[in-house]
């Protein structure tokens, strides 16, 4: 699912693709896609999807050496950078402060295998974080954005799982937004705690756009109930019986549903007890 967005910059966003390599899949993330974002000198973040990291780092390394720390490039090249990215970097690998036609860029280099893998399976649960937040997508020869619809799915039913019986639509979209930060330490100490209610407020429309279509899902499943507000959100309420969490259990991730089903357990006692509250409120 790829947001249909109009940026006055439109063109900006995907002007450092014409000095780059082939890539089959890009995508825009970050405060750039802000609809009240009028810093012009805010970094533009890039996902890119290849199919050979290596090969794709040595074609890039010819064009555009300084985009690299020099001790990559002087002591492995595409090899060690790959080699890298693979071990420690949750296999991507991040090119920052790339300068070009006076704006600033960074962009991640992902092998399209491990993208797909990520988004359908959890298996690192870092792109796939990314991919629950608005994207602007400006490649994409995988479909990677209908895949995706499987990823918002999950996410969908995880924030479900862990929200109390009524809520409201931002608090939905808080903690979708908060899953890939779960036993993030950066969260605790180097960077913006409120970082989460920052990036709902500031792309509240887009958020609403991306999820709706599960949430109408869910409602016409009869494990949602949905009703306006005087600030035109939506209030929600949720079935929190065993029958509801194992149909947002079903729809997870085969690792995450083994650990969060194993909760199910509590969640009966809960329930039989007359009480409601969420699977995993010590998260995943």
């Amino acid at each position: 699912m790829s947001l249909k967005l109009e940026y006055e910059n439109g063109a900006e966003l995907g002007s450092l693709l014409k000095i780059l390599p082939p890539v089959e899949f890009c995508c825009v993330y970050g405060s750039t896609l802000h609809p009240n974002n009028s810093d012009k000198s805010s970094m533009v973040d890039y996902v890119l999807g290849v199919l050979d990291p290596q090969q794709w780092h040595s074609e890039n390394l010819k064009m555009n050496h300084d985009h690299y720390a020099s001790w990559m490039v002087h002591l492995g090249g595409a090899k060690l950078i790959t080699k890298v990215a693979d071990g420690v970097g949750v296999g991507v690998h991040f090119n920052p402060f790339v300068s070009w036609k006076d704006k600033m860029f960074k962009y991640g280099v992902v092998r399209m295998d491990d993208l797909i893998q990520d988004i359908s399976k959890w298996e690192r649960f870092y792109l796939s974080g990314r991919l629950q937040k608005p994207v602007h997508i400006l490649v994409d020869n995988f479909e990677i954005g209908n895949l995706n619809s499987v990823n918002l799915r999950a996410a969908t039913s995880a924030a479900l799982l862990l929200l109390p019986p009524k809520f409201t639509e931002e608090d939905l979209f808080a903690k979708i937004c908060s899953l890939s930060y779960m036993g993030d330490l950066r969260m605790f100490f180097a960077e913006d705690r409120n970082k989460v209610k920052k990036i709902v407020q500031g792309q509240f429309n887009l958020f609403r756009e991306m999820y709706k279509p599960f949430l109408e899902e869910h409602a016409t499943k009869d494990l949602l109930r949905l009703s306006s507000s005087a600030d035109h959100q939506l209030n929600i309420s949720q079935d929190c019986h065993l029958s509801a969490a194992s149909s947002l259990v079903s729809s997870l991730p085969p690792r995450v549903r083994s650990e969060m089903g194993m909760k199910l357990g509590e969640k009966k006692k809960l329930d039989e007890s007359g009480m409601c509250a969420p699977i995993g409120t010590t998260g995943f």
